[in-house]
């Protein structure tokens, strides 16, 4: 996953925000992981990810196309998968830490 900031305290000297681009190539998929206290908003431009999470200890597939837009709250748990794809994803990403907080899991039932 390439992740380009466009909107930064580095590229216009934003403070509470921050937004990019993340280019997904086919076939591939994060870790378990949470984002700290940050909230994130994903908009997707092209391709078809799929977020995965657990509710009430059920596995949840998100599965996206063109023009959705996904929430991701803190601390929350998910995976992000473009793995059944041979087409890249492409989503801009928002985000309330000039950081990006990446906590690796073991799982998705994990949280540290």
């Amino acid at each position: 996953m390439a992740r380009f900031a466009a909107i930064s305290g580095d590229t216009v000297g934003a403070n509470a925000i921050w937004m990019g681009r993340t280019d997904v190539a086919p076939r591939t998929t994060s870790g378990p992981h949470h984002n700290g206290h940050s909230e994130t908003g994903i908009y997707v431009v092209s391709g078809a990810p799929v977020f995965i999470y657990q509710h009430d200890g059920q596995e949840v597939r998100l599965q996206t196309k063109p023009g959705d837009f996904v929430y991701v709250p803190p601390f929350v748990p998910h995976v992000e998968s473009n793995a059944d794809s041979d087409e890249q994803a492409v989503v801009v990403i928002s985000r309330t830490t000039q950081e990006a907080i990446v906590v690796n899991l073991d799982s998705l039932a994990a949280r540290s």
